[in-house]
């Protein structure tokens, strides 16, 4: 069921009004959400709600048992069942084949011929991030950051929460979870936040990501690509698989506050950083959070050392890389950032140690903008790319700057379906208010999301397009 469908419009007003009726009963509320978010969620694929519920149980009775036990080794034991739980149902349906394929390639390469067997397993939607969801929440408990909960319908509806669940933003339970055995009061200005980020998102989804992603295939598809040409495609799809997932996360916080929820911002202006760090500061930031919180603090973080720090970023980024899909180049894509972001702190630690960090000059904010942006930019081509021979092929054509005929026809269909985007995101930006559009009078919020809703009906087209993160 996707958010860009008439069957999501059919589902939710139903829910509305359900919701609306059961306003008085907090907990009738919270069981309508699980039953909904089921099917919401089944509707892909009954057969993987089985996953979901399982992995919801597991770690609603690790949280139980990490509260009331308080033997060392137990509560290792506990956590430990979490991790290999969650991390063997990740592995299974998302890794298994490409490992399978990898590891045949690879003897055969050493002349070693042998074929292990791949299943052709299908992947179940969301898995990546309600995974991560439970994990965290055990993880947090055993940490005693939180208490677990003893309320089965409160954690169901926190893990399977629809607005949320296939494409995140991965909540955390110390965030999420106390919501749901509160009482919700949804007032005008909620409701006015919620409409707007849902038009907002629509809008980047299927007016700007969707009619982006031809004119990336227009190039990536395309043996003759030449250098300004892949430079241009890759930008488009920097737009495209940005307006795709951050159009998802804005539907998701927008459904959310129309219920009274409020779940985290995903996306904060990516492409106005001025360094890597910065970048992933605003990028995915409920991923790069997970990973800085669970992962490369885990692994010991800043604590053992700069060789250690360095490897700890650099493998971070590796794996996050490797969470993005089962494939080589969202590995290379990782390595490519984890190199950006050890190359940054050595060189910060190394003008720190010489007193030259001063306040940046509109000259230097440029310089740091512009190759940050470099830098980003040849990464999504490795993330964009389908294998290590078209990254190869691709890479190689940037040394060739002849341009096609049809070159100029498709800078301007770039320009028309990024400037909306770029104007919003500046104004954001310089007003540091990603609400910046509900500053305007009443009359100009009516005029703007009048013209969003008149893209959307414009542009909606018949084949729904998924969202790009649904492979993840």
């Amino acid at each position: 069921m996707l958010f860009n469908s008439e069957l999501f419009f059919k589902f939710f007003a139903a829910f509305l009004l359900l919701y609306y009726l059961a306003r008085h009963h907090l907990q009738a509320r919270n069981v309508l959400i699980v039953l909904a978010s089921y099917l919401f969620y089944g509707w892909w694929d009954y057969r993987f709600l089985s996953l979901l519920i399982i992995s919801s149980v597991v770690d609603f009775c690790v949280g139980l048992g990490l509260e009331r036990n308080q033997n060392p080794a137990r509560r290792k034991f506990l956590l430990g069942l979490s991790l290999t739980g969650n991390l063997a149902l990740l592995g299974f349906f998302k890794y298994y084949d490409f490992f399978a394929q990898s590891l045949t390639v690879a003897l055969e390469h050493l002349g070693l011929p042998f074929n292990l067997r791949t299943l052709d397993v299908i992947l179940p939607v969301g898995i990546s991030f309600y995974t991560f969801q439970t994990m965290s929440y055990a993880i947090d408990v055993y940490r005693r950051e939180i208490k677990a909960t003893a309320n089965l319908v409160d954690f169901l509806a926190y893990v399977s929460f629809f607005p949320q669940l296939v494409a995140g933003p991965i909540e955390r339970a110390q965030h999420l979870l106390p919501q749901f055995a509160q009482t919700r009061i949804i007032t005008m200005p909620m409701l006015a936040e919620g409409i707007w980020l849902c038009l907002w998102g629509m809008f980047k989804k299927v007016v700007i990501a969707d009619n982006l992603a031809p004119l990336v295939e227009m190039v990536y598809g395309n043996a003759d690509a030449a250098g300004p040409m892949i430079a241009l495609a890759t930008v488009a799809f920097a737009f495209q698989i940005y307006g795709d997932f951050s159009g998802y996360s804005d539907i998701a916080r927008g459904t959310a506050k129309i219920l009274g929820f409020d779940i985290m911002v995903n996306f904060n202006v990516p492409f106005a950083a001025k360094n890597i760090r910065e970048f992933w500061r605003r990028w995915h930031i409920s991923l790069s959070t997970w990973l800085r919180d669970y992962l490369y603090i885990s692994l010991g973080g800043n604590r053992g050392g700069s060789g250690r720090t360095y490897w700890n970023l650099f493998l971070t980024m590796l794996l996050g890389g490797l969470w993005h899909g089962a494939a080589w180049n969202f590995v290379l894509w990782g390595a490519w950032h984890g190199i950006g972001l050890v190359t940054h702190r050595l060189w910060t630690q190394g003008r720190e140690a010489s007193g030259g960090l001063l306040k940046p000059s509109a000259l230097t904010s440029f310089l740091s903008w512009t190759a940050t942006t470099a830098f980003v930019l040849y990464g999504w081509l490795l993330f964009r790319a389908g294998s290590w021979e078209q990254v190869a092929f691709l890479t190689g054509r940037l040394a060739d700057f002849s341009l096609p005929i049809w070159a100029k026809s498709y800078c301007i269909n770039l320009l028309a379906f990024t400037l909306p985007l770029v104007a919003v995101q500046f104004w954001q930006e310089r007003s540091a208010n990603l609400l910046a559009p509900l500053t305007l009078p009443r009359w100009g919020q009516v005029v703007l999301q009048g013209a969003l809703l008149i893209g959307i009906a414009l542009f909606w087209g018949k084949e729904k397009v998924p969202f790009i993160y649904f492979q993840f």
